[in-house]
């Protein structure tokens, strides 16, 4: 019994081995009629390593497993695929831009062993002598008539072709060139466009292709009017005002996207859409559909944090969206902290049609540093207009400063001002959030009249500008540098209010040295503000890692001073490393910096670009 059992079991192991896919298949007889089983596979391929996956996952032959559904097949049909695998690698190199190549494909032992070697020589890869882009419609007839929006759009179709001469041609590129150039035109107002016929005019001898275009751009969107749903409290009128453009502009993807930026930014809603109604009837007079969820009325925002410059801190922040039910906005924050607090509140308008908002606003803050307290005080009113690239600010401010200086005599001063001022921010950057590209420029002026303790009466002109740039340089490395000048034009007798005046030093200043410390130093080690400051920084970051983009390492120069006077400014120079994080909402940026003069390494730390 023992015996039969045992041999029983050895049977069905012996079975189970000849039929294991990953053993040698059991040998059958010439006499059974039923076909040879095949393996999943049986097809090695000699040749460039890309082409080679090519074939490996599209051949009918490399696939006899998958399209039979692992059932076997029979000689006939092994031949069958054998003959038509050259013709179908043939097919599928060609959508790499292979026109030309050599297939060898040769059977390896036996025909019931279902081997076969395939040996590829693709030759010359054919590139693209000539791109032909011509446009139909409404945008070739405003052209030929000299329209300007439709000259440009026509030449910045053109331009951005992506597939140009000299270009390696494939399929999937040729595919993708079409549709980025389709909808790039789209997105110029023409909404409905297609393509009237598109074709590729292959030149094997000279391994060249031609590619012919033509669009048909259908008509212009022009805008006609608003169509706005989600409105509870606020006016129809603050929305049609942050639209900002007139009747019969070109509805192109930037206005739209502008739009939304500018309804986002205002602080009235949490969440926006806005969209074209692509009615080809209407398009002269096109409807823009805006839909709006409103934010609450009122909202508190209540934050801890830590500063490398003012050290750890907590705050509050409330905002009331329609202050005596009138379309007015309040906003006042308070921020405590161990070497700062501060107050700031500012009452204004929803924007007009020239998107201007006037304001009121104040300030209050009590800044400690190593060797001084100053408590400034700050009452403005004026007007500003944002949009998408440029920020303007009019204001007329009154303010206060008293000084106390810290050790064993203490000194008091206070300085008093009233001025007139322009603020502006104009940036050309490919993302404000995190750029790579471009630039930004902030710049200030004033002129005003101040009063000081133990000083004249008199006037007073303040002038600052900061411009940062941002540059690609290779494959992985982005650039960026900063330079940052100001001056108070005044007589040494004038003493102006301390938040005019400039000092240097810290996270978005020099970095190696403490928050403001880079000024006139006294005999007995106080700082106070200068005023004259030029500040300077060169950075260069790249990603750690493919796996983790968004993290960067960066090496850093940076060097500035503060001083009463250009001859006696002289730059303090910091060095270091440091590593950002491109979040959401910004670079996080953690820094090891070597302050030269002071001989020590600090560590500073920010969230967010300065402009």
């Amino acid at each position: 019994m023992i015996l039969r059992a045992a041999a029983a079991l050895l049977a069905l192991w012996l079975a189970g081995c000849a039929t294991s896919p990953d053993g040698p298949a059991a040998p059958q007889s010439p006499d059974d009629p039923r076909p040879a089983a095949a393996p999943p596979s049986g097809l090695s391929v000699e040749g460039p390593a890309p082409l080679r996956a090519l074939l490996d996952k599209h051949l009918d032959i490399a696939r006899v497993g998958a399209l039979t559904r692992g059932e076997p097949i029979d000689d006939t049909e092994w031949q069958r695929l054998i003959d038509a695998t050259p013709a179908q690698a043939r097919e599928l190199l060609q959508t790499e831009g292979y026109f030309a190549p050599r297939v060898t494909v040769t059977p390896e032992g036996a025909l019931a062993e279902r081997r076969v070697k395939l040996v590829l020589e693709p030759g010359e890869r054919v590139r693209v002598s000539r791109v032909t882009i011509e446009v139909e419609g409404d945008l070739e007839r405003e052209a030929e008539s000299g329209d300007e929006y439709a000259k440009q759009a026509l030449a910045d179709l053109r331009k951005a072709w992506p597939l140009g001469a000299g270009k390696p041609f494939r399929n999937g590129d040729w595919a993708d060139a079409k549709a980025a150039a389709l909808a790039k035109l789209r997105a110029a107002g023409y909404a409905t466009a297609s393509w009237s016929g598109t074709g590729a005019e292959i030149d094997t001898d000279k391994r060249e292709v031609r590619l012919f275009l033509v669009a048909d751009s259908g008509p212009l969107f022009r805008y006609g009017e608003l169509q706005v749903e989600g409105l509870v409290r606020h006016e129809l009128e603050t929305v049609r005002n942050l639209a900002a453009f007139p009747r019969g502009t070109p509805v192109s993807e930037t206005l739209l996207l502008d739009y939304q930026d500018r309804l986002q930014k205002s602080g009235l809603f949490d969440s926006v859409t806005v969209t074209l109604e692509p009615d080809i009837e209407r398009s002269q007079a096109a409807r823009i559909l805006v839909r709006v969820k409103e934010a609450p009325l009122q909202a508190w925002t209540f934050g801890v944090g830590v500063s490398a410059n003012t050290g750890p801190r907590a705050s509050v922040e409330h905002v009331y969206r329609r202050v005596f039910g009138e379309p007015l906005t309040a906003h006042n924050k308070i921020v405590w902290g161990g070497l700062e607090q501060s107050w700031t509140g500012e009452l204004s308008t929803q924007a007009g049609a020239d998107l201007y908002r006037s304001l009121l606003g104040g300030t209050i803050d009590n800044l400690r540093s190593d060797t001084d307290i100053v408590l400034s005080q700050q009452l403005r009113l004026g007007r500003t207009q944002d949009t998408q690239r440029i920020e303007r600010l009019y204001f007329l401010q009154a303010e206060r400063s008293q000084r106390t200086t810290l050790g064993d005599n203490p000194e008091h001063s206070s300085q008093v001002g009233l001025s007139i001022n322009y603020h502006g921010v104009w940036r050309q950057l490919d993302s404000v959030v995190l750029p790579t590209e471009g630039f930004s420029f902030s710049g200030q002026s004033g002129f005003g009249r101040a009063h000081g303790t133990d000083a004249e009466t008199g006037l007073y002109t303040r002038l600052y500008g900061r411009l940062t740039g941002y540059l690609p340089i290779g494959a992985s490395w982005y650039g960026q540098a900063r330079i940052e000048l100001g001056s108070v034009i005044k007589k040494d007798a004038v003493a102006v209010p301390d938040a005019e005046l400039f000092r240097a030093g810290g996270d978005d200043s020099v970095r190696g040295y403490s928050y403001r410390s880079l000024a006139p130093t006294a005999a007995d080690g106080t700082v106070s503000g200068g005023t004259d400051l030029f500040t300077g920084s060169v950075e260069l970051a790249r990603p750690l890692s493919a796996s983790l983009p968004s993290l960067w390492g960066a090496v850093f120069v940076d060097a500035g001073r503060a001083a009463n006077g250009w001859k006696g400014l002289d730059p303090a120079l910091g060095i270091g490393i440091g590593l950002r994080w491109r979040s959401p909402v910004g670079p996080l940026r953690l820094d090891w910096a070597w302050g030269q003069e002071v001989h020590r390494a600090r560590l500073h730390f920010s969230v967010g670009i300065a402009f």
